[in-house]
């Protein structure tokens, strides 16, 4: 049969390969109107390799022949069938180191606060298991380990990022919240790919054990080439859930900058939060920060603003995965992303819990513009001091004689702010 009419239930990858009358195996997510365990066992039976049930989606992974998913696309019970993509780190190539200091002097460090980091792993480093083990779970939906481990170091490095304490160090690297739990779970491998459908199994355990380990924020600092619309996307439906059930979902936006329209799955989705990277050239001048030239740019396809905002993401330094007191440099919205994650489990400290929408919110308006465009940079680079310090506070601690200073007055206080963000530690 020649099959020349696109078809919208199936994703652009797909299209491609039916319209050319390919004959090949490939991996699907199949997604249904709703859940029905009869079809669901038909089409398990069609499978030529059975990947697993994804009940957050309503939905299937697994191994068909191209005329199946045709045939299949055609069923009225069948919502979507997806290529179910490579999902991959976004880390891109690091040289020196960027130190970058946050405050904890209002006693907000994530105690209490559980971060699920899904990514390669979490290995245990001192900084995070000494002088108490705060990796508090681990999952493993690679190689089904039972102890915490990681095969590549991204996601040490992340984790590190979020809430490494400095043991090993004398507290020199600190991350954000360093008294805050891990909830590590591998769902990518020793070279940091995997595939959509393990991301969404591993969404779907976050969910189911949100309570029993406090969860209240989910790093993602992985993506996928957007190649369809927000409501058909496997990936977006599942982080949609995840919003759905009170839980922050803290995305990278992706290295495929400079290019406009580069945001990748599942930043795309309007109710998480897309971050993306800042160069501060290790100065303490906002005049000379730029947005990392890999930092992809917004809008989506759809014309949807992001990312939502940056943060440092060039020469990050943190948790070295092979030895296990040591400290090592990467870059990439990878990086910028726990920044993020880190600030919310400090917030969720202050004001508790808050919805998904309220905590987005207070991030978006605590922001510095930078020179750039907002597909860029979108509200700007996050400020904590902004963030943690009540107007009155700031006001109180400005010299009397700047009180009415105008345009001086709002340069001392982006300087404040600025030295007090950026001053020497990570």
């Amino acid at each position: 049969m020649v099959r020349r009419m696109t078809n919208n239930r199936l994703c652009p990858i797909l299209n491609a390969k039916i319209m050319a009358q390919s004959i090949e195996d490939v991996p699907v997510i199949i997604q249904f109107r709703e859940n029905n365990q009869n079809l669901l066992r038909n089409v398990t039976n069609l499978s030529s390799k059975i990947k697993s049930n994804l009940p957050l989606i309503s939905g299937f992974a697994g191994n068909m022949s191209t005329d199946i998913i045709y045939r299949l696309s055609t069923t009225p019970e069948v919502d979507y069938i997806s290529f179910d993509s490579n999902v991959y780190t976004l880390l891109d190539v690091a040289t020196p180191t960027m130190e970058a200091y946050f405050p904890h002097d209002k006693g907000y460090e994530g105690d209490g606060i559980s971060i699920a980091v899904i990514d390669t792993g979490v290995a245990p480093h001192a900084d995070l298991v000494k002088p108490y083990n705060r990796i508090i779970e681990f999952k493993d939906f690679v190689n089904d380990k039972n102890s915490a481990y990681d095969d590549n170091g991204h996601g040490t490095h992340v984790a590190g990022i979020i809430a490494g304490n400095g043991y090993s160090s004398k507290r020199k690297y600190v991350g954000v919240a360093p008294k805050a739990n891990i909830v590590g779970i591998k769902a990518l491998d020793e070279n940091g790919g995997g595939s959509t459908s393990d991301i969404i199994s591993a969404l779907s355990y976050v969910i189911e054990v949100k309570d029993r380990y406090n969860i209240k924020i989910v790093n993602l600092s992985l993506g996928t080439p957007a190649t369809s619309s927000p409501e058909k996307d496997p990936l977006v439906k599942a982080v949609e859930k995840c919003v759905e059930a009170g839980l922050v979902v803290v995305t990278a936006a992706g290295n495929s900058g400079p290019n406009e329209r580069t945001i990748l799955s599942p930043g795309i989705c309007e109710d998480v939060i897309t971050v993306g990277a800042v160069d501060d050239k290790r100065t303490i001048d906002i005049n000379d920060d730029s947005i990392a030239p890999f930092s992809s740019r917004g809008p989506t396809q759809e014309g949807i603003q992001k990312p939502d905002l940056v943060a440092p993401g060039v020469n990050i330094k943190s948790l070295s995965n092979s030895k296990l007191d040591s400290y090592t440099s990467l870059s990439g919205t990878s990086m910028a992303t726990p920044l993020i994650s880190g600030s919310l489990a400090l917030l969720f400290n202050k004001y508790g819990d808050l919805s998904p929408g309220e905590y987005k919110s207070m991030l978006t308006q605590s922001c510095v513009v930078l020179k750039d465009s907002k597909e860029s940079q979108g509200a700007g680079m996050l400020n904590l001091k902004m963030l943690f310090k009540d107007v009155q506070d700031i006001n109180d601690n400005l010299p009397k004689s700047l009180d009415s200073g105008g345009d001086i007055l709002e340069t001392i206080i982006i300087f404040l702010v600025i030295i007090f963000l950026l001053d020497s530690k990570i």
